[in-house]
């Protein structure tokens, strides 16, 4: 099994390895080339962020900068929208459903460190998907961690920390980010 084989499956694989490595490179320079185009050059801009995501959907609104590990590994629906300063770690596939809207400064991330520093000290790591569902809004400064699902339409406060699963059709906030209310509650 390739490394890039382990590192999609969710088992422990070498980040340093020549073709992630290579690929980080790729993504790296696609993203500086959109982080510094200007808001004029919205063609070049969608040209970029088509060969950065490998994807033909034109319906992806990002306001640079953004910063991303491979760009492949995310999976857009239709009318994404990311706002300035996101990062996503795609070490494993990021699913992000139609009319997702995501606030400056989120973070989302698949990579995972060893919790036993033995491991930890051979610069190996994991990756665990994560899976945002249509009409999810997620508020500014917000970190997602490895693994998470959120159900469709669901809220998420500004600047949580959502380490589990967030069901549809609610509004979750907080650190760790719990349930608050459903949507549709005053």
């Amino acid at each position: 099994m390739t490394e890039k084989e382990k590192m999609l499956s969710g088992t422990l694989y070498n980040p340093a390895n020549k073709e992630l490595t290579r690929e980080r490179e790729v993504a790296r320079k696609l993203c500086r080339q959109f982080n510094q185009s200007t808001e004029t050059e919205k063609k070049l801009r969608v040209k970029i962020l088509k060969e950065l995501f490998q994807t033909e959907n034109s319906s992806i609104w990002i306001e640079p900068s953004f910063k991303c590990d491979y760009g492949y590994n995310i999976k857009f629906g239709h009318k994404v929208f990311l706002n300035f300063d996101c990062v996503i770690l795609d070490t494993c596939e990021v699913s992000l459903g139609d009319n997702v809207m995501i606030g400056p400064g989120v973070h989302i991330y698949t990579a995972q460190h060893p919790i036993n520093p033995i491991e930890r000290a051979t610069w190996q790591e994991t990756a665990a998907p994560v899976s945002i569902r249509d009409n999810v809004w997620l508020g500014g400064n917000t970190t997602i961690c490895p693994g998470i699902n959120i159900g469709e339409g669901s809220v998420i406060g500004a600047a949580s920390v959502v380490t589990k699963d967030i069901p549809p059709g609610v509004v979750a906030a907080g650190n760790p980010c719990r349930v608050i209310r459903k949507v549709d509650e005053k």
